[in-house]
């Protein structure tokens, strides 16, 4: 049988993890419902393509959307004024000191709400304590005030979320995470969807079939990520 493409798999529980083809998703991106967050299916979900994002009272949906956004070092574009600030600003950069403090104001500086409930939390946070999520931290002397978290598969690097309680943090770190991640040997900074913000600082779109392909040669290869500091 032959599915809609507006009809979202409905996947079983743990045990089952697989996912249906990404190219099956509907025109919202919307690709499978249920299932759960358990790191071999988070893992599996980001090397096929396929990333969740649902809110509190709903069961795991996952998305594929048609066009997919990327960033790069040849495509950043960081403007005279925020050289200054990198320069200048006086901001401390790290690599993976302090995911739970990152994910944890991800999810609570969001006026408009947040799909980062509790079991996303946890899920992401038992990704990165094996290896496979990673935060980029911007300080003000000994105070978080940006930074941002994303998934690792291999050469890919799926950035999930961003916050600043400073003017200019999340763009700091966003910036230096671009820039480490290249050369860490990083080839594919994914950023889901894109957005004005994003756009101002050089994200682009490719087709889901372009960023499919790219996925898969990226998924094949080996980089090796750490805890550090950062120079700007």
């Amino acid at each position: 049988m032959v599915r809609s493409r507006l009809t979202p798999v409905f996947l079983s529980a743990r045990g089952c993890p697989g996912f249906p083809d990404p190219r099956l998703a509907d025109e919202s991106g919307m690709l499978a419902i249920g299932g759960d967050l358990a790191p071999e299916r988070l893992r599996l979900a980001y090397e096929s393509g396929i990333f969740p994002w649902y809110d509190a009272g709903l069961p795991p949906m996952w998305w594929s959307p048609d066009p997919r956004a990327l960033l790069d070092p040849e495509h950043l574009q960081v403007s005279r004024s925020m050289r200054r600030v990198l320069s200048k600003g006086g901001f401390g950069i790290t690599a993976n000191r302090a995911f739970g403090q990152v994910i944890e104001a991800c999810a609570s500086n969001r006026p408009e709400g947040t799909w980062l409930i509790p079991d996303m939390i946890e899920a992401y946070t038992l990704l990165h304590q094996s290896g496979d999520a990673h935060s980029f931290e911007v300080w003000r002397a000994d105070e978080l005030v940006g930074g941002l978290y994303g998934v690792q598969r291999g050469a890919l690097f799926a950035a999930e979320s961003m916050f600043h309680t400073e003017t200019n943090a999340s763009k700091v770190a966003l910036v230096a995470a671009v820039r480490f991640l290249f050369k860490a040997g990083i080839e594919l900074f994914e950023v889901q969807f894109l957005t004005e913000h994003l756009a101002s600082m050089g994200a682009f779109e490719v087709s889901r079939e372009e960023y499919l392909a790219r996925l898969k040669t990226a998924c094949g290869k080996c980089v090796t990520l750490g805890a550090r500091t950062l120079a700007t």
